[in-house]
């Protein structure tokens, strides 16, 4: 059975949860929502928290809260996902799109310095998305002055024992997704949260329709996900280290990142050397699936011109993903494992 790139890790807990929520009729927001922002608080010790139903509804309210008017300038990754650009055009603002470090998939302070310089009017804000869940110098980056709302959808991890998570960085809002596809997933939705009482203020004084609001349902597998999170997370970390063990016998490169924060694992990327046709090709045959780790992105998608970002365009072409999740068995970890180290 060929072994899937993505596959949500949903076990007996989260679906009796969701059961529980079905029988006592909390499918819509309510209750549940709110219990799970009491859960969430213990995690990431924000001051204020809005449950809503998906990354995109987070996003457009948090540039909404910034009050942000008709041509703002808006700078974001060229990796960033390819809602931001629906979002943006929904609120009338202007997306710079910014290039990514050399081999990295990280925003620095230089490229963010150089997109903002391309225009005459300041920006009003900066989308820092912890690509692939690989977190950025946010001190570097929140030393620009412009205000920054991060997604850290993918770069969630457990706090270890005594230490203090959600500590300020310089991100006046954070998104957490909880998307399929997220580091926690509930199906769908997401928290928009800030940590400081004084830029907790506008989100406060929003008022939410149930449309927009995450549903009881969603809410009961996400209490379930931070709970079960730290057992997940060090599965994650015992997977990477026999591929990174495996893959070090290639001449494919690992993706250069900040090495202070530590990494989540959230994904098992390299940059080939070789055609990215012809390791998917030897994945099919070997029964291991290979995505391009950057197809739902602003630039995978075409929003962006690939002269603009010469750097996030190579990286787009070059980068593989491989199976990495905590349901997998063994069995497929040792066959992931054998076929990384005989890539092409």
């Amino acid at each position: 059975m060929k072994i899937e790139v993505y596959s949500p890790t949903i076990r007996r807990k989260e679906m009796d949860a969701v059961l529980t929520a079905m029988v006592e009729d909390n499918i819509g927001p309510g209750e549940l929502s709110q219990k799970l922002v009491q859960t969430a608080r213990e995690y990431l010790h924000f001051d204020y928290c809005i449950p809503l139903r998906s990354p995109a509804v987070a996003l457009y309210f948090a540039l909404k809260a910034l009050d942000l008017h008709d041509g703002d300038r808006v700078l974001l990754s060229s990796l960033a996902p390819g809602y931001c650009a629906w979002v943006l055009e929904s609120l009338r603002l202007s997306p710079v799109y910014c290039d990514t470090a050399p081999s990295s998939v990280l925003l620095s302070r230089e490229t963010i310095s150089a997109a903002a310089r391309s225009g005459e009017k300041a920006p009003g804000a900066l989308l820092v998305h912890h690509v692939l869940g690989f977190v950025p110098d946010m001190a570097s980056l929140a030393e620009t002055g412009i205000p920054i709302i991060e997604d850290c959808s993918r770069s969630y991890a457990p706090p270890e024992e005594g230490e203090e998570k959600g500590e300020k960085k310089g991100a006046v809002f954070s998104i957490l997704g909880l998307e399929e596809r997220d580091a926690l997933t509930a199906g769908g939705g997401a928290l928009l949260y800030a940590l400081s009482r004084r830029d907790s203020g506008p989100l406060r004084n929003f008022e939410f329709p149930g449309e927009y609001s995450l549903p009881g349902i969603n809410a009961a597998l996400a209490q379930i996900q931070f709970k079960e999170a730290p057992r997940n997370f060090a599965k994650r970390r015992d997977i990477a280290r026999a591929y990174t063990q495996a893959s070090l016998r290639t001449r494919h490169k690992h993706i250069v990142r900040n090495d202070e924060p530590e990494y989540n694992n959230y994904a098992f990327p390299l940059i080939l050397e070789t055609g990215m046709k012809d390791v998917i090709a030897y994945g099919r045959r070997k029964e291991v699936s290979v995505e391009y780790a950057f197809a739902d992105t602003l630039m995978g998608s075409g929003l962006v011109p690939r002269e603009a970002c010469p750097e996030a365009y190579s990286l787009s072409l070059r980068t593989a993903l491989f199976p990495l999740y905590p349901r997998l068995s063994s069995a497929q970890i040792t066959k992931v494992s054998k076929f990384l180290a005989t890539l092409p």
